[in-house]
């Protein structure tokens, strides 16, 4: 509702509609750290270090930096630091913020900020792919080598993009809230009442009762087992004798709920190698059942967890199982000697 003033006597104006258009930025950061600088000099002006590419507001990015700058007239006196779009996009908008990090823990960062200075001439404007925002002259090259952003001949960039979007706002036609989907919860209600189970299994001690064509939907072993060309539906129970109790209870969870159980509640330990003793054994028993995302789910806690202590183990499971990425993470993280100390390697 307007209010206006015609003849000295104010009158209301009521739209018919309404609508309100927000602009605003999508943000996201990303942290580049260089080891090695000493050793990156002397590239020549011009010549860069790449980050890898990150994404913030559906386009991709990357950091450039340039220990020998960018800009040979400066002859090596600063270095240059820049972020690109690494998309096939044209003309995005988007504010920057460059940071050179103190690593003396003092708080004292080399900052340049493009969101500190938006009124002054509005975001940047990328063209095309490989368009460029930053600084030629960062710092200069003297006072960083004897300043506290260099430790341990490493430094650390902090990049930070917001994507400008504008997002509009219509009037709103009902008030009616969507509620979340409560499809496992109600699948694994089914599973702990029994109500329609037709197969039961026997795990050591325990035995776990459940429904067929539940089993056949979300595992092609069992839909094989049961419904297969040389299957047996008329099957009423099933010995398990290579899987732990507890860790056929959390696959069979998993099944209905496409959720991962609490780990520690199952072990009752909340010790980190009990954590990942239990999620090997799942691990095997996701692949003896070819449950495709609880193996992927397993492999990237694995790899979260993975420490001195459990990477061989870790990497025996991978071996045995054919785990390709998992495997290739373990051997990443037995090579490096920051992980396993220098003389872990020798005999």
């Amino acid at each position: 509702m307007t209010t206006v003033v015609s003849g000295g006597v104010e009158q209301q104006i009521i739209p018919d509609s309404v609508s309100t258009s927000f602009i605003e930025t999508v943000n996201g950061s990303h942290q580049f750290t260089i080891k090695g600088y000493s050793l990156a000099k002397g590239m020549s002006p011009g010549k860069f270090i790449q980050s890898d590419v990150f994404s913030v507001g559906g386009y991709d990015w990357a950091i450039y930096f340039y220990p020998d700058g960018k800009n040979p007239e400066d002859q090596s006196l600063y270095i240059s630091l820049f972020i690109a779009l690494a998309s096939d996009s044209n003309d995005i908008r988007a504010l920057f913020e460059l940071t050179l990090m103190d690593q003396s823990g003092k708080g004292k960062h080399k900052v340049h900020s493009h969101f500190d200075r938006a009124l002054e001439g509005g975001p940047y404007t990328l063209k095309y792919k490989g368009s460029m925002w930053g600084y030629k002259r960062f710092f200069r090259r003297s006072a960083l080598e004897t300043s506290d952003y260099i430790k341990d001949d490493c430094l650390v960039v902090h990049c930070t993009v917001g994507v400008v979007r504008a997002r509009l706002e219509g009037p709103k036609q009902y008030g009616i809230v969507l509620p979340l989907s409560n499809m496992g919860q109600g699948l694994k209600d089914l599973l702990d009442s029994e109500v329609g189970c037709d197969i039961a299994f026997q795990v050591g001690d325990e035995t776990y009762k459940a429904h067929k064509l539940i089993l056949a939907a979300r595992s092609p072993v069992f839909r094989a087992q049961f419904f297969g060309p040389i299957g047996n539906n008329n099957v009423d129970r099933i010995v398990i004798d290579d899987i732990e109790p507890s860790i056929f209870k959390a696959m069979l969870s998993f099944i209905y709920t496409d959720v991962l159980p609490d780990v520690h509640e199952i072990t009752g330990s909340a010790s980190a190698s009990s954590f990942t003793n239990m999620i090997q054994h799942l691990l095997a028993a996701a692949d003896l059942y070819d449950l495709a995302r609880l193996k992927i789910l397993c492999e990237v806690l694995l790899c979260e967890k993975l420490d001195v202590d459990n990477v061989a183990t870790t990497l025996a499971l991978a071996e045995q199982h054919q785990f390709f990425q998992l495997k290739t993470f373990c051997l990443k993280f037995v090579a490096s000697p920051a992980n396993l100390g220098g003389d872990s390697m020798h005999d």
